[in-house]
């Protein structure tokens, strides 16, 4: 049963990190706040590491929308996903915010993902599908049920406007804002030429769009997926529907560290 300002630590199954976690857990507890055992007893979950542990906290959890998640950087630089600094221990912005019903919650949206019409999984980072042979993929890609264009290429990357910083970036993505609702489509090395043709540069979706790839049968029909920071091993794929979620990601917020204050400290 979750208790009321109660937080479940995630870290790392290593020894450097398990120890962190316990540190974390005393300061904590010295704060007034209680550490619980599970994620299931929590109202806070407090992930330790970097942005890939953040990542990974809320893909373990559940995407849990009856709970905050916080981020604490055990590097010494503030990330995207990570609004507290290790050395900070005692965190007293945040503990007494919490305490005093002070809290001021950022609202992240995520996409909802299906493969084959099966049931749906979140993404809060990216959606990526690349060819997993030499050679390259095709899908059609439809938008509302219409299809737009034909793409061949290396892959396609789908982003949340906060993924917008992470590898669609690196794609020459377009850098979003997160308060707006919506998600952005780039492609990975696309072939344009007299017999292909596609966009060839990103396009962001209204979050009341919806995205449907088709895989073509050209021997691709087990092709290189991941969600967030994680794999997926699915063969035989013919269909991915993608859709922003009705869900968010609910975390923390400090005071003077907003998403653009991030996005100038990471890249400028």
């Amino acid at each position: 049963m979750k208790q009321r300002n109660a937080l479940y630590i995630y870290a790392k199954n290593d020894e450097a990190s398990q120890k962190i976690r316990k540190e974390l857990g005393t300061a904590i507890d010295a704060q007034g706040l209680q550490v619980v055992g599970s994620p299931e007893e929590a109202s806070i979950i407090v992930s330790v590491g970097s942005d890939g542990s953040f990542l990974q906290a809320v893909r373990k959890t559940g995407f849990r929308q009856d709970v905050l998640y916080a981020g604490i950087s055990t590097s010494g630089i503030l990330a995207m996903y990570c609004d507290f600094l290790l050395e900070e221990l005692h965190f007293p912005d945040m503990t007494d915010a919490i305490i005093q019903d002070r809290v001021e919650v950022r609202k992240y949206p995520i996409i909802e993902v299906s493969i084959n019409e099966e049931p749906k999984f979140y993404c809060l980072n990216e959606f990526s599908i690349r060819s997993n042979i030499m050679k390259t993929i095709a899908m059609d890609v439809k938008i509302d049920g219409t299809l737009f264009e034909t793409f061949r290429g290396d892959g396609l990357v789908v982003s949340t406007p906060t993924g917008s910083s992470a590898y669609n970036k690196s794609l020459h993505g377009a850098v979003v804002d997160p308060q707006l609702p919506c998600f952005q489509v780039t492609e990975v090395a696309s072939m344009n030429n007299n017999e292909f043709r596609s966009l060839g540069s990103p396009f962001i979706l209204s979050g009341n769009r919806s995205l449907r790839l088709e895989l073509h049968e050209d021997w691709n029909d087990y092709p290189t997926m991941s969600t967030d920071n994680e794999a997926l091993s699915i063969q035989h794929v013919n269909s991915i529907d993608i859709r922003l979620s009705e869900h968010v990601v609910k975390t923390v917020k400090l005071k003077d560290n907003s998403y653009w204050e991030k996005v100038k400290r990471s890249f400028l």
